[in-house]
């Protein structure tokens, strides 16, 4: 498990669920400084991930290793992200309880609007 935090400073915590090396980069880039990062590459390690630490929200891919984000859904504040946009997916996002869904490539302010839904404390 890739776990990238440090959980001190009173930061929110976002898990990452991301099996693309280019797109966690980006996204850690973007983040890193607002938010304490953790890092699953699959979604049964983002599932380990969620019950292991105290997290406020989670970005993750649909297709991933595993299991896929769809099947990992629990409920908890989920935003799904995909470079696959169809309908299909976004309504099945929807239906296992997903609080959101963003598109890549990752749009700036889309993101962090999104998050900041969730977690209102972070000040970009």
């Amino acid at each position: 498990m890739d776990v990238k935090n440090d959980l001190s400073g009173g930061k929110p915590t976002l898990l990452i669920a991301e099996d693309e090396e280019s797109n966690y980069l980006l996204l850690k880039t973007i983040l890193h400084k607002y938010c304490n990062l953790i890092r699953a590459k699959t979604g049964l390690e983002a599932l380990a991930l969620f019950k292991e630490n105290e997290v406020d929200l989670i970005l993750m891919d649909i297709k991933m290793p595993e299991m896929t984000g769809i099947e990992s859904l629990k409920d908890i504040p989920v935003i799904m992200q995909s470079a696959y946009v169809f309908d299909s997916d976004m309504e099945a996002a929807k239906e296992a309880g997903a609080s959101g869904f963003i598109t890549k490539p990752i749009n700036l302010k889309v993101l962090k609007n999104t998050i900041s839904q969730y977690c209102p404390s972070i000040v970009w």
